[in-house]
C-alpha cells in the first residue's frame, strides 16, 4: 500500500522564515518525508495577489526554496518545485473558479481579513479567487492530506466541496483531501509584543527571530525580548506572556517540556536564562542559515534542483488536468510540454 500523499506550500515574500514559519510548518514538513508521499511547493503565484517587486520576488524564492532545502527536505524523497512552473495549477483554477459561487468565494477568511486591512475596493481579483487557486494546488496532485494547524480546518473546507461537487457533477476525478493535523505546536509570539503572533506583516523586526538570522543578532534580539514584572522562570499566559513565549521557544528546539524547564532554573534570572535560550536558538539556526547560504551561491543549482523537481510535479499533474478537461467537455488537442 503506497503512503498517503500530502501537499503544502510557503509563500515567498520575505527575505527570510522566521521562527513560527520554521516551528510551525517547515520542521514538521521535513519530518512527513518519513511517513508520507510529500509534495511542497513555493507559491509565487500566491505572493502577486499583492503588489510585489519583480526583483525581490525572484530573489526571495530562490531564498524560500533553499531555506526548505536547508531545513531537511530531501529533493530525493520529496518534490519541491516553484508554483508558477507548473502552468496546470492555473488551467485548474479557472475551471473550479466556474464551479464556486461569488457568496461562497466572498466569504472566505483570507479575502475578508486582507480586504479589510487593504479596502475592498482596492483588493484584487487574484485575491477575491485566492482560496480557489489554493484548492487547485492542492486538487491537482491527488492529495490524500494537507499539512494543518488545529485552527485551519476551515482552509481545507473549499477543496473538499469543490473536489467532491465536481466528482458528483462529471463522475470520480478527484481524492477528497483530509487535514492531516499537524503536532500541536504552541503559537509563537512577538518578541516584543508577546500578546501578539509572530509575523512579518505585524511585527517589528526586533521581535521577530528569523532563521537566517546571523548568530549575534539572535542573540540580541532574545536579550531584549520583553519580560514581566517578577523574575521567576514560570509559564503563565495571563501574567508572564514574556516568559511564556520564550519558554516554550525553548522547549520546542530543545525538546524539553516547560515543566522541566521551570524546575531547572527555579531561582535563575531572567539574564541568565535569556543566554541559554539564545544558545539554543543560534545552536538550531546556524546550520540551516549556513546551508542556505551555500545554496544561495549556486543559484544556477539550485535552479536545476527546482526545474527537476518541476519535471516531477507535471508528470503528476498533466493527467490529473487531461481528465479534468475531458470531463468537463474541451476538445482534445495537441499539448506543448
Amino acid at each position: 500500500m503506497s503512503a498517503p500523499r500530502v501537499f503544502s506550500g510557503i509563500q515567498p515574500t520575505a527575505d527570510s522564515f522566521h521562527l513560527g514559519n520554521y516551528l510551525g510548518a517547515v520542521r514538521q514538513w521535513v519530518a512527513l518525508q518519513e511517513t508520507h508521499d510529500t509534495i511542497y511547493c513555493v507559491v509565487d503565484l500566491h505572493a502577486i495577489t499583492l503588489p510585489q517587486d519583480p526583483a525581490k520576488l525572484r530573489r526571495r524564492t530562490r531564498i524560500a526554496a533553499a531555506q526548505l532545502f536547508a531545513a531537511g527536505l530531501d529533493p530525493d524523497r520529496s518534490i519541491v518545485f516553484v508554483q508558477s512552473h507548473v502552468p496546470e495549477h492555473t488551467e485548474l483554477t479557472w475551471v473550479l473558479s466556474c464551479m464556486t459561487g461569488f457568496g461562497e468565494a466572498s466569504r472566505m477568511t483570507q479575502f475578508k481579513d486582507k480586504a479589510a486591512h487593504g479596502g475592498a475596493a482596492q483588493a484584487s481579483v487574484g485575491l477575491f479567487s485566492y482560496p480557489v487557486l489554493q484548492a487547485a494546488d492542492i486538487l491537482l496532485y491527488q492529495t490524500d492530506q494537507v499539512p494543518v494547524g488545529e485552527d485551519q480546518r476551515q482552509h481545507l473546507e473549499l477543496s473538499r466541496d469543490l473536489a467532491t461537487r465536481f466528482n458528483h457533477r462529471y463522475g470520480p476525478t478527484f481524492t477528497v483531501p483530509s487535514a492531516y493535523i499537524l503536532a500541536a505546536v504552541a503559537k509563537i509570539t512577538d518578541l516584543q509584543e508577546p500578546a501578539a503572533k509572530m509575523s512579518k506583516s505585524s511585527s517589528s523586526p526586533q521581535g521577530i527571530v528569523d532563521i537566517l538570522d546571523e548568530p549575534d543578532t539572535i542573540r540580541r534580539k532574545i536579550a531584549r525580548a520583553v519580560t514581566d514584572t517578577g523574575s521567576g522562570i514560570e509559564a503563565d499566559e495571563t501574567n508572564k506572556p514574556g516568559i511564556t513565549n520564550l519558554l516554550r521557544i525553548y522547549s520546542a528546539l530543545a525538546g524539553e517540556t516547560v515543566a522541566g524547564l521551570e524546575s531547572r532554573y527555579a531561582g535563575v534570572g531572567y539574564g541568565q536564562f535569556k543566554k541559554d535560550l539564545a544558545e539554543v536558538v543560534v545552536a538550531a539556526l546556524a546550520p540551516i542559515r549556513e546551508r542556505t547560504e551555500k545554496m544561495l551561491a549556486d543559484e544556477a543549482a539550485l535552479d536545476r534542483l527546482l526545474a527537476r523537481g518541476a519535471i516531477r510535479a507535471r508528470a503528476l499533474a498533466r493527467p490529473t488536468m487531461a481528465a479534468v478537461s475531458d470531463r468537463v467537455g474541451f476538445l482534445p488537442g495537441a499539448r506543448a510540454d
